[in-house]
């Protein structure tokens, strides 16, 4: 059974600041504490990653995922979709960016499924703290930014 989780942060920086950060998926290594790797797949047709395959630290091990990205309500929100992983039967999530005053409020929404039965309890902690780490961190990056 998938786990869904939603979380909201300010960041102190507009929204354009904070989607490009996001959808610069080629730096997420030098600013995302738990990824190894980052390797964009495919492309489409504006140059925008399509389908980035990412490896990361998870459970106290390394786990391969590839994320398909949906830029149909950019530069609002970007939402994704798993194609693949080792660890994950299915990841879906999006970012929402809503102007905040002179920053922007970022709203990541979550639904995460793993392939090894684990007791919900533990994947609703699991889906929190990688929410609360990539807001943390994006909000750190993007404020950095600008």
């Amino acid at each position: 059974m998938a786990q869904r989780a939603t979380e909201s942060i300010t960041v102190g920086a507009a929204p354009e600041v904070v989607y490009r950060v996001v959808t610069d998926f080629e730096d997420y290594t030098s600013w995302v504490s738990d990824l190894k790797h980052v390797e964009v797949l495919e492309r489409d047709t504006d140059g925008r990653p399509l389908e980035v395959e990412f490896r990361a630290a998870a459970f106290g091990r390394s786990t391969t995922y590839a994320l398909r990205y949906d830029y149909a309500h950019a530069p609002a929100e970007l939402r994704w979709t798993q194609t693949r992983g080792d660890l994950t039967s299915s990841l879906q999530g999006q970012y929402r960016f809503e102007p905040a005053g002179a920053g922007t409020r970022v709203t990541y929404d979550l639904q995460v499924d793993l392939l090894v039965p684990l007791p919900g309890f533990v994947k609703a902690r699991a889906a929190q703290r990688i929410q609360s780490q990539a807001l943390v961190e994006l909000k750190a990056r993007a404020e950095r930014s600008q």
